[in-house]
C-alpha cells in the first residue's frame, strides 16, 4: 500500500466558527512523506501533536504568532478519504465550520481526486496500552490491526445522558460519523460569544441544546449524535501523529486536550 495525495486543487469557503468571518481554503497536492501542512501567508504549520496550541472547543495549531483552529474536521476526513499528504492554504487563521460536520471536506476531496503516490505507507500504533486521566475522563490506546474507537460520553441533559459508539470509522466514516454536528448548550453560548470563541455559530452549523431540547429545526439527526461527533473529533485528532493509526481507542468524556496529552505519551 502506497501514500496518496489528492490529484488536483480544490477551494472550500465558508465561515469561521470563532471569528464569525469568511474564511478561503484551498486544498493543494503534497509530496511523498509531507504529511498535512497548513499555510497561513508563508508561514508552514504541521499538523502534528507537537504543534498545538490549545484546546478549547477545537483543536488550534500554531507557530510564532500564526494560529489555525479548529483541524479535527479536516483532518478526520483526510484519514477517512487516504489522504496522507496535503497541503492546505488559509486566507485567515481558521478553518471553516462548514456545517458543523466533515461532510464538507469528504465532498471536496471527490472532487479532487485521490493520486497515488511511489512511497510506501506509513503507520503508527503502540506496543503496550498507553493511558491518560484527567478528573472524570480518561483514554487509552491498545494495539490493533486496524484503527478502532470506543467513544462514551455522558451529559447531564435529558436528551444526551450517556452514551457510546464503537467502530471501525475507517471503514464506515461517511455513513457512521462524518455527518455528525458540532454540538453545544445554549446556557454557554452567551459567555463563549463574549471571549469571541463561538462568533459564527448558528443553528445552520451548531447543534445547540437548550435545557430541555435541541433548539435546531427537526432535532438531532440521531439519538447518540453527539457521541458520534465525539467519535468524528477523537479521529481527527489521531491524525496529529504522522501515518495511519493502528490503534484501539478507547475514550471516556474525552475532548481535545484529553486526546492531545495522549498522542504525546505516545512513546
Amino acid at each position: 500500500m502506497t501514500q496518496a495525495t489528492i490529484a488536483r486543487a480544490v477551494q472550500v469557503s465558508g465561515i469561521g466558527l470563532r471569528t464569525g468571518a469568511i474564511s478561503d481554503v484551498w486544498l493543494e497536492p503534497a509530496a511523498e512523506d509531507a504529511g498535512v501542512l497548513f499555510y497561513v501567508g508563508d508561514v508552514c504549520v504541521p499538523a502534528r501533536v507537537d504543534a498545538v496550541v490549545d484546546a478549547t472547543l477545537a483543536t488550534t495549531l500554531g507557530k510564532g504568532a500564526v494560529r489555525v483552529a479548529l483541524v479535527e474536521h479536516l483532518l478526520a476526513a483526510c484519514l477517512a478519504a487516504g489522504i496522507d499528504n496535503l497541503i492546505v492554504r488559509l486566507t485567515g487563521e481558521e478553518v471553516p465550520i462548514l456545517d458543523g460536520t466533515a461532510l464538507g471536506w469528504l465532498g471536496a476531496f471527490a472532487r479532487a481526486g485521490r493520486r497515488l503516490q511511489g512511497a510506501p505507507a506509513r503507520w503508527w500504533t503502540v506496543a503496550a496500552p498507553v493511558t491518560v486521566e484527567s478528573g472524570g475522563s480518561h483514554a487509552t490506546l491498545l494495539p490493533a490491526d486496524e484503527l478502532e474507537l470506543d467513544v462514551t460520553v455522558d451529559f447531564a441533559h435529558p436528551h444526551i445522558g450517556a452514551q457510546r459508539w464503537t467502530g471501525r470509522p475507517l471503514a464506515s466514516f461517511g455513513a457512521d460519523l462524518a455527518w455528525a454536528r458540532t454540538f453545544g448548550f445554549r446556557r454557554d453560548a452567551e459567555r463563549l460569544q463574549a471571549l469571541g470563541i463561538v462568533r459564527g455559530a448558528s443553528l445552520d452549523n451548531t447543534l445547540v441544546f437548550d435545557d430541555d431540547a435541541p433548539m435546531n429545526p427537526g432535532g438531532q439527526r440521531t439519538a447518540d449524535e453527539v457521541v458520534r461527533h465525539k467519535a468524528l473529533d477523537a479521529l481527527g485528532d489521531l491524525a496529529l501523529l504522522p501515518g495511519r493509526p493502528r490503534v484501539r481507542l478507547v475514550a471516556h468524556r474525552g475532548g481535545h486536550a484529553l486526546h492531545h496529552a495522549l498522542l504525546r505519551a505516545v512513546p
